[in-house]
């Protein structure tokens, strides 16, 4: 039906020739990360599970997000009006609400061309059958989905560590790649070093190196091993190695914190520095934030599904996504599966049509060429700093305004003066707080997910959701 290199260079394209160049990375000195959403639909007279052969298909893209911020706790507000996360996939995520919205609106209407059809109970609706959506990002998820075993041979291709190891890296080694006085810098999410480590491996003649993984690109099958069965030692023996002999000796680090209350990474030396599967926060500069990781939240959307509490009241069953594409970057398929459904799959007890989704997981070998790797090798030995870009691009295919750009979370322009006047909005008839807590089987879904996978999950104060 299509290809992770399809989706990857329709995104690319679409970024390019679609959005115009307010919010995109000045060149040569800035660096930005990219997520959208994208429509999968039969060509006329084609049912998805025909046998008789491939399924020609439109690709269309729905939503599109850059953005590499999120705001510090200091600078929350409770009047609803700034952006606490503005990373690609938390946007794009966003502008996919838009367009959901939007094409309730055409339901509505009796227009033919929505995505959606009328349900069972009057008033709901649900998705066409025959369509689906795939959601793309340019780089892995920050968070879990982040710490990705590093091999001892880097300069051979890899081969797929054992989901085991990916599960539980309980492994220590001799070998410590942090120098000693890189420690310090290492442990900094900002820092270079850790930057460099998290998103630009590379091996010692200089190209690009990444775990490669799915159906075209899968080395030999790993050892089938069940680490609940395993003494430590055996443990050890088994998952640090991989089929091709190489020894895990570290692991990507992720500049994401664990939740504060919770269990903590043990900061071991090698591939033990990480604790896997833990609910994480983005970092700041100084300030903590309240944002939980992109790997968390699209682990969420797994269970819950894209469209959040508020369009809920409107959906007979909740909007999933079928297939998650990254772009090419350090990635593990094992280190995915483990951030994205393996931390829910015992989750239970769901309210009807809510589920733990076992998304498909693909790679691209196309690069994006805003990305920081990208924009370094472009940028070679030239003078000045490369930073991330400070902006944040939103874009929704619907036909009233659909671009919206943003800069520490606030619409791009806002003066001083112009922060915190009042906005008008459609509804004052209740809170933001009390739409999302009347859609009831939403919220009893979330509820079981927390009490059973997501316990730590940071929650703000009620006053952050008291606005109208």
């Amino acid at each position: 039906m299509w290809t992770a290199d399809e989706i990857a260079r329709l995104c690319y394209e679409h970024y390019g020739n679609r959005l115009p160049k307010q919010g995109k990375p000045e060149p040569n000195r800035e660096w930005t990360l990219l997520a959208a959403v994208v429509k999968i639909q039969p060509t006329a007279g084609q049912a998805c599970d025909r046998s008789d052969g491939p399924v020609q298909v439109t690709k269309e893209v729905v939503s599109m997000g850059t953005g590499t911020k999120c705001i510090g706790q200091s600078k929350m507000r409770k009047s609803g009006d700034i952006l606490n996360d503005s990373h690609a996939e938390v946007i794009a995520r966003r502008s996919f609400q838009r367009y959901l919205l939007h094409q309730l609106h055409l339901a509505a209407a009796l227009k033919e061309d929505s995505i959606f059809l009328p349900g069972s109970q009057r008033g709901l609706w649900k998705l066409r059958p025959d369509l689906l959506f795939v959601f793309f990002s340019s780089h892995t998820p920050c968070g879990d989905a982040s710490i990705i075993p590093m091999l001892e041979f880097e300069d051979q291709p890899c081969c797929p560590v054992s989901r085991d190891w990916a599960s539980n890296p309980s492994v220590e080694t001799n070998d410590n790649l942090e120098a000693p006085e890189d420690k310090r810098k290492c442990e900094d999410p900002e820092s270079p070093v850790t930057k460099k480590m998290r998103l630009e491996p590379r091996t010692p003649d200089g190209t690009a190196h990444r775990q490669s993984f799915g159906s075209q690109e899968r080395g030999p099958n790993p050892p089938n091993v069940n680490s609940s069965h395993l003494t430590a030692e055996e443990l050890a023996t088994v998952t640090g190695m991989t089929p091709s002999g190489a020894r895990v000796v570290d692991v990507y680090r992720t500049g994401a914190k664990c939740v504060p209350g919770g269990a903590g990474d043990s900061r071991k030396p090698g591939a033990a520095y990480h604790r896997v599967g833990l609910l994480r926060v983005k970092p700041g500069r100084g300030d903590r934030t309240c944002s939980m990781s992109c790997s968390d939240k699209l682990a969420r959307w797994n269970v819950l599904g894209c469209q959040g509490a508020l369009l809920m009241h409107f959906l007979e069953e909740p909007i999933y996504l079928s297939a998650v594409v990254i772009g090419k970057c350090p990635c593990s398929q094992e280190a995915m599966q483990r951030a994205l459904f393996g931390r829910c799959q015992n989750v239970s007890a769901l309210p009807e049509g809510f589920g733990v989704q076992e998304v498909k997981i693909q790679q691209s070998d196309l690069l994006f060429e805003q990305s920081r790797c990208a924009v370094q090798t472009k940028k070679a030995d030239s003078p000045g700093r490369l930073v991330p870009c400070g902006a944040a691009i939103s874009w929704s295919a619907v036909p009233e305004q659909p671009l919206d750009v943003t800069a520490n979370g606030f619409p791009q322009g806002t003066t001083k003066k112009g922060v915190g006047r009042p906005q008008a909005r459609a509804q004052k008839l209740a809170t933001y707080q009390d739409y999302k807590e009347a859609a009831s089987t939403y919220q009893q879904a979330w509820s079981a997910l927390r009490k059973q996978a997501f316990g730590s999950w940071i929650r703000n104060p009620p006053d952050y959701h008291q606005f109208m």
